[in-house]
């Protein structure tokens, strides 16, 4: 199974000052010694964490999975158009958001998708959708032609007892019926080292993406470190 790190939140740390330091091309670089599969990084519209450089920096250096996070836009497509990253991941965004706060709303913009998933596969690239867990929104993703999806994992994540189970078998549902239309399907969304374990046991997961959770750690034991407990709860899920 994949282990896509974001390194999102270290460009959050380096704005918080608007200095130079800690950069998240380096920290990239320390999280793939560590066992990561993949790097992610999502760049915004309004630029407040990751920046263009950023972005062609990772292009650079990241001989792994480099998956870029972008809204259906314009701009961004003109983007990953240029960079070529490995993978598109289409998001959501809110201005004042702190950090994603749930999947894409496919149903009125189908046509949009369509065309932005088109224009990216045509370079070769594939593009994932970050969804929540209904099977409506795993049905409209392979209708507007996205070759996987990413399922929201906040609410499983969130939650607690009964209410977290019942949230951990909508995923496994929506990661069932991913597979069955031809979807690859991956999960991500405030995944942590306590309860990382169930969503990693669903058979079908092709990856995991987590960002928060293994650089807050990260700032205590290192990045390698912090990513390679991650991989090895993963691992033995």
């Amino acid at each position: 199974m994949i282990l896509g790190v974001n390194v999102d939140h270290v460009a959050t740390v380096r704005e918080a000052r608007k200095t130079f330091e800690p950069d998240p091309v380096m920290a990239a670089t320390l999280a793939i010694l560590g066992g990561a599969d993949g790097i992610t990084i999502h760049l915004r519209e309004d630029r407040r964490h990751a920046k263009d450089r950023d972005l062609r920096l990772l292009r650079e250096v990241v001989q792994c999975e480099l998956n870029l996070e972008m809204a259906a836009t314009k701009e961004m497509t003109r983007i990953a158009l240029d960079v070529k990253p490995d993978m598109v991941t289409l998001v959501p965004e809110k201005r004042q958001e702190l950090t994603t706060e749930g999947g894409l709303s496919l149903a009125g913009q189908r046509k949009n998708l369509k065309d932005t998933i088109k224009r990216i596969q045509d370079a070769g690239i594939p593009v994932s959708l970050f969804i929540n867990p209904p099977i409506m929104d795993v049905d409209i993703s392979k209708e507007v032609g996205a070759d996987m999806v990413e399922i929201h994992t906040g609410l499983y994540a969130n939650a607690k007892g009964k209410k977290q189970e019942k949230e951990l078998h909508r995923v496994m549902e929506a990661v069932k019926v991913a597979n069955k239309l031809g979807l690859l399907a991956n999960a991500g969304h405030g995944l942590n080292y306590f309860n990382v374990k169930n969503i990693a046991s669903i058979e079908g997961v092709r990856g995991l993406y987590i960002g928060h959770s293994i650089i807050a750690r990260a700032v205590l034991v290192g990045i390698e470190r912090a990513v390679r407990e991650m991989k090895g709860l993963i691992e033995k899920s």
